[in-house]
């Protein structure tokens, strides 16, 4: 039998509806064999981190070779990586393993506020990761802080994804969450044309895990072998169901329900 086989490279979120957890749900969800290399363990819930808890480089090098080496990686994705000396581990074993369908995911700062992402390994995921990346996937504060673009326009989005790529990313999503207006408009480019995804926008405080998610689900797309576009609207797809069925759980952010699209799928 020949089953999919994507790896999660990120943070544990002990509440459940971010992180690995997010990630392995998501890979279940489509269809595809999830494995995950840990880079730090979380203590937190809907409305608040309480601890981060960075693994040893060495640790996750070691996640990573296991995996690889015997199960085997059709596509991978990074999500929480808040030091450099992990990024340069995880940077060497890309490269070492050839992992060519590479999703990064710049996760910078949780839903609550927390920084996840130390300041000065905001450079080196400029400098080590995003030049391995198939498809990097960040929100609009994200895109300001890896560009020094304030993506407060069209054009300006654009700008800032022709930047994105510039710096070896063989393509970007911009994710529009973060806009107004009735539509959730995302900005993909793959370095020669521009194309929009648009959903209904949904208005809920319960979106904990949609980066996450999104990002998920375009690696189990990219890893059954969908083509890079076509997986990005799957993706899309994928997230605007579990947005739009919340499961209205903890008194914050709560997580997106991962089985919505089964659901929806099911009701034809």
């Amino acid at each position: 039998m020949n089953i999919a086989k994507a790896l999660t490279i990120a943070g544990s979120d002990s509440g459940g509806g971010a992180g690995i957890q997010a990630d392995l749900k998501t890979f279940q969800e489509l269809g595809v064999f999830g494995m995950s290399a840990l880079t730090a363990v979380t203590a937190q819930n809907t409305k608040e981190v309480t601890g981060i808890y960075e693994l040893p480089p060495e640790a996750v090098a070691k996640q990573i070779d296991a995996v690889v080496t015997d199960i085997g990686v059709d596509a991978a994705k990074t999500g929480m990586i808040s030091s450099v000396p992990i990024m340069e581990i995880i940077a060497a074993k890309v490269k070492e393993h050839r992992i060519h369908h590479l999703v990064i995911d710049p996760v910078m700062i949780s839903k609550s506020g927390a920084a996840l992402l130390k300041e000065e390994a905001r450079h080196a995921l400029k400098r080590l990761l995003i030049p391995l990346a198939e498809v990097v996937t960040p929100n609009l504060p994200e895109t300001e802080v890896l560009t020094g673009i304030t993506p407060d326009t069209e054009e300006k989005r654009k700008e800032a994804a022709r930047r994105i790529v510039e710096m070896g990313a063989r393509s970007v999503v911009i994710k529009g969450g973060h806009l107004r207006g009735e539509k959730a408009v995302d900005l993909f480019f793959d370095g020669k044309s521009f194309e929009h995804l648009t959903a209904p926008r949904i208005e809920t405080r319960h979106t904990h895990g949609t980066g996450c998610t999104f990002s998920a689900a375009l690696t189990a797309e990219l890893a059954k072998g969908r083509p890079l576009f076509d997986a990005v609207r799957k993706a899309k797809e994928y997230i605007t169901a579990a947005i739009r069925h919340p499961l209205e759980l903890g008194g914050g952010h709560g997580p997106v329900n991962h089985w919505a699209h089964r659901r929806e799928e099911a009701k034809g």
